[in-house]
């Protein structure tokens, strides 16, 4: 339990999680993942949802992919992604459930109480978006965010029909896809 309290600690904010997620996805195969925050104020309520198209997973690998001592990894002994984001949203009066299928990709959500004071911050969704975007250029990432009648979409399908992306370096991609975000939340 102290390596779990240990790397809970590191993961500062929510954005964190969902950057560990997403990467996840990517490398069970997913071509397409979808990233949906809902923030609703008068309910007192943070939903993050991440579905992808990846390989998915049975009900007992849902089962060990919660446990922190299990990990399909060879790099390290422990997966803590998945039980550490379970453990945020208990903390803030909330949880999170998996829903997946071998061939049909999963489904992660969590909901926690947004006022909760052990509610981490949701954290720099820019610079996650901007990481997962440029690291993975062969992925379809797509994002949505509401709040207080507000919404903010991404779409990586609408910014590769704008640019050529195998022609761009990381540096050009990193630019296009901040400035996309600036216009997005500003």
């Amino acid at each position: 339990m102290r390596t779990c309290l240990l790397a809970y600690c590191l993961m500062e904010d929510l954005s964190l999680h969902i950057l560990d997620i997403v990467e996840n996805s990517i490398a069970a195969g997913a071509g397409c993942v979808q990233i949906t925050i809902r923030e609703d104020l008068p309910a007192d309520r943070l939903e993050i949802e991440i579905v992808d198209d990846g390989k998915g997973m049975a009900p007992e690998m849902i089962r060990k992919a919660l446990d922190p001592f299990f990990t399909s990894k060879t790099v390290r002994r422990v997966g803590l992604g998945l039980p550490m984001f379970r453990e945020a949203a208990r903390r803030a009066g909330g949880e999170l459930t998996i829903d997946s299928e071998p061939g049909r990709g999963t489904r992660v959500h969590a909901i926690f109480q947004h006022s909760h004071l052990d509610r981490q911050p949701l954290g720099d969704m820019e610079a996650t978006l901007v990481t997962l975007i440029v690291g993975n250029p062969g992925v379809r990432l797509k994002y949505l965010h509401r709040r207080a009648g507000r919404e903010v979409s991404l779409d990586t399908a609408e910014l590769g029909a704008a640019e050529d992306w195998s022609a761009l370096t990381v540096v050009e991609r990193a630019s296009l896809v901040r400035k996309r975000l600036k216009t997005l939340y500003h």
